[in-house]
């Protein structure tokens, strides 16, 4: 089961009569679509009839999957699936809208719903549930964080008994893709996403996946199921990876890591510590081992310590098993007489992305005497200590990137510290600084 939250109210008693499969309409037969389809057709789960589909300009689609059984009813009028019998309305289309507009007649005609969108999961989850609730379905998005990977039910079910108190991971595949090339090929952000582009790692318009947006959402998600915390997508910072460059990947080796798109979130002292931002990682850490598509979460639970959950983040067959295992659990609610699903009792807490960690601070400057000692004076002023200096040979003095790292302070002073620190006039460009994450 792969609903926001685990609360519930108790369950009626089981029917021993025989009942009908529940009827499963796929909206969007794309990558993820066809995949579900192809599990429903080949490996069906009791319990489960695939009876409609929907796709724009299906007649093409139909043609190339002979496979689909002649009972199911292509459409590419979304009206047909709405008004249908189907009980269960997977959309797998993708954005806020359409898709989100369907969803709500679905769920107000009766319908349960499986869906991988995690923005509207993000946006409009706890509404969904409710209303879903309310007439009886139910919301599930176990596809939504993490593709395959049963990082949401594992956490709901899993670790149930458990109090989590963090979470971190790895949760963008494009961004993971676009670093892993910055590192082992040592060519620059822009060669490495025109790369993942040609490749179809990356759209066109990449900002969903570099700028942090996609991994907010699922962090988001995450929140609520893991943390059981109420949060907005839009109260969690980003931070775009665009400012990484081969250098930082020298100097981070030299401390003994390596640099992630990485997603934090962290209960304590009664706010909600999160952020979405490119980290050092240490290279003993899981987190520095995760390449390509891979999607990796580490939870730490309060009785149970830490707990990690990795595989494929992405592609069709991945997402479409954890769409049916969503379906397979929607079908067992019914079995044990139907279980209802609502967001209660989820802390509403302040959020903020003011970690306490060491920290890495490149800098770019036309060399001059006296740099490290005006940046000592800021940063002593603020009650910040340096930690190492790294400097290695090579570049020009018109453009001589060096690295600082500080102990452990908050991120505000930090980040107040570079508001004066990027009005020096040595600086060529502005400081790079991320978070250390020990």
């Amino acid at each position: 089961m792969n609903p926001l939250t685990a609360s519930r109210d108790e369950p009626a008693k089981a029917s021993t009569s025989p009942r009908k499969p529940l009827k499963v309409a796929i909206v969007g037969f794309g990558t993820v679509g066809s995949s579900v389809a192809r599990i429903l057709t080949e490996h069906p789960p009791e319990g489960l009839l695939l009876s409609y589909i929907f796709n724009r300009n299906f007649e093409r689609k139909r043609k190339s999957a002979d496979w689909v059984p002649p009972t199911v009813e292509w459409t590419s009028n979304i009206d047909d699936i709405l008004s249908s019998d189907a009980d269960i309305f997977v959309e797998l289309v993708g954005g806020l809208e359409p898709a989100g507009a369907w969803i709500r007649s679905a769920v107000e005609s009766g319908k349960s719903v499986v869906t991988a969108n995690k923005q509207i999961i993000a946006r409009y989850g706890p509404e969904l549930v409710a209303q879903a609730h309310s007439r009886g379905g139910h919301v599930a998005f176990g596809a939504s964080v993490a593709g395959g990977v049963p990082v949401i039910s594992g956490l709901q079910e899993g670790l149930a008994g458990d109090e989590l108190v963090e979470l971190c991971g790895i949760l963008n595949g494009t961004c993971n893709y676009i670093l892993t090339r910055i590192e082992n090929a040592g060519i620059s952000f822009a060669d490495a996403l025109a790369e993942a582009q040609k490749f179809g790692y990356a759209e066109a318009n990449p900002s969903e996946d570099v700028d942090g947006y996609d991994a907010r959402a699922k962090i988001t998600i995450l929140c609520r199921v893991g943390l059981r915390c109420a949060v907005s997508h839009s109260e969690i910072p980003t931070r775009s990876i665009s400012v990484i460059e081969p250098v930082d990947f020298e100097y981070a080796k030299l401390l003994d890591c390596t640099i992630r798109q990485i997603s934090r979130a962290e209960k304590t002292a009664g706010r909600l510590l999160a952020s979405v931002e490119p980290t050092l990682v240490h290279s003993s850490s899981p987190l520095a081992g995760v390449e390509g598509p891979q999607n990796l979460v580490m939870s730490t639970g309060k009785f149970g310590g830490e707990t990690i959950f990795a595989g494929h983040g992405a592609g069709g067959n991945a997402t479409a098993v954890a769409v049916v295992s969503d379906l397979i659990s929607i079908v067992r609610l019914r079995q044990i007489g139907g279980v209802a699903i609502h967001e209660n009792g989820l802390a509403r807490l302040s959020v903020s992305s003011d970690f306490t960690t060491r920290h890495y601070l490149r800098f770019t400057v036309e060399d001059e005497p006296g740099i490290i000692a005006a940046l000592a004076t800021i940063f002593s002023k603020a009650g910040i200590n340096i930690d190492s200096v790294f400097q290695k040979p090579g570049f020009p003095a018109s453009k001589l990137p060096f690295v600082i790292t500080l102990e452990p302070c908050p991120t505000s002073l930090v980040e107040e510290s570079l508001k004066q620190i990027n009005q020096l006039r040595f600086l060529v460009q502005p400081c790079v600084a991320l978070p250390i994450l020990d």
